[in-house]
């Protein structure tokens, strides 16, 4: 895979959080978002499923347990990600990761029957190209899942910027949708996924100013982006 700056920036940023064991704590704050959007994918048993920003694997390993006679890929930018996922799946048969990028995903053209993003989309360089990508390996009627929660139409959000050590992108759902029929995908929808985890009183976090502002937007919720690449004509 080529280097570019932005694909730099974005190696180095997430390999630290690799060494500093954040992959590994994704399930637990991600989960509450993430199981909605299993129960609305309708996974088959054969299908053959990427997640784009995998991290250290978690969702793979979920994926790969509902998908048992079909495979389940994760790529990510952070080769210590992939690393970390790599030995933590050692045991699951159908799970396989790979060093890549949502604007250069290592895989043939209509490999999956789906691709899902979790808490991702907003750090890709270049998101009208993630999603051509995306579009690229998905076969006809495969489906994509882009959830985040960072996004315009939250303004409990827009902080977070001063926060990220990297650029990202602060587009609304309606700027996502248009990115995803731009790239060809049909039956293009949004909806929100809220959070029903818990909030504790005395929240001091970085991310929201107090548990208030945490609370309105988990309530807010996820933002799901979801479009299906046409079957030929």
């Amino acid at each position: 895979m080529p280097n570019s700056e932005p694909e730099d920036q974005l190696r180095e940023e997430f390999n630290r959080w690799a060494e500093a064991g954040r992959g590994e704590k994704m399930e637990k704050s991600h989960l509450p978002i993430v199981a909605p959007m299993l129960a609305l994918m309708d996974l088959q048993p054969a299908d053959r499923v990427l997640d784009v920003g995998c991290g250290s694997g978690w969702l793979v390993r979920q994926l790969a347990a509902r998908v048992p006679t079909g495979l389940a890929v994760g790529i990510d930018v952070s080769d210590e990600m992939v690393r970390r996922a790599q030995l933590a799946s050692a045991g699951v048969p159908n799970a396989r990761f790979l060093h890549g990028t949502a604007e250069e995903i290592p895989a043939t053209s209509d490999s999956f029957t789906k691709v899902i993003s979790v808490e991702s989309a907003y750090y890709w360089h270049d998101a009208a190209r993630g999603l051509g990508e995306i579009f690229r390996v998905l076969q006809p009627a495969g489906s994509s899942w882009i959830l985040i929660n960072y996004y315009f139409d939250n303004p409990d959000c827009h902080q977070w910027k001063q926060l990220f050590g990297i650029p990202t992108s602060l587009l609304s759902a309606a700027e996502w949708k248009d990115l995803f029929r731009t790239a060809g995908y049909c039956d293009v929808h949004d909806r929100r996924i809220p959070d029903p985890s818990p909030t504790p009183e005395d929240y001091n976090g970085r991310w929201y100013r107090d548990g208030a502002q945490m609370r309105r937007s988990k309530a807010e919720g996820a933002l799901l982006v979801t479009g299906v690449k046409p079957q030929p004509a």
